[in-house]
């Protein structure tokens, strides 16, 4: 697959899923945000792995649930 559709794909994705998250609390919108941007960046990073779409989401997500605190 190519890498750019990938990421588009993926970015389309969250913010589609984010779309439905107005009944979310801040720091609840920084980890979905968080693991969106980190599953992204370790899919591009790892040439499309599924390891490194999900340690790219596992740790986005814990960086966006701690910048809230």
């Amino acid at each position: 697959m190519n890498m750019k559709l990938a990421a588009n794909a993926a970015a389309a994705a969250v913010i589609f899923g984010l779309a439905g998250c107005s009944g979310m609390s801040t720091q609840d919108k920084n980890t979905a945000i968080g693991a969106g941007v980190g599953a992204v960046g370790g899919s591009v990073l790892t040439g499309g792995s599924t390891a490194g779409t999900v340690g790219g989401a596992a740790v986005g997500g814990v960086i966006g649930h701690e910048i809230s605190k």
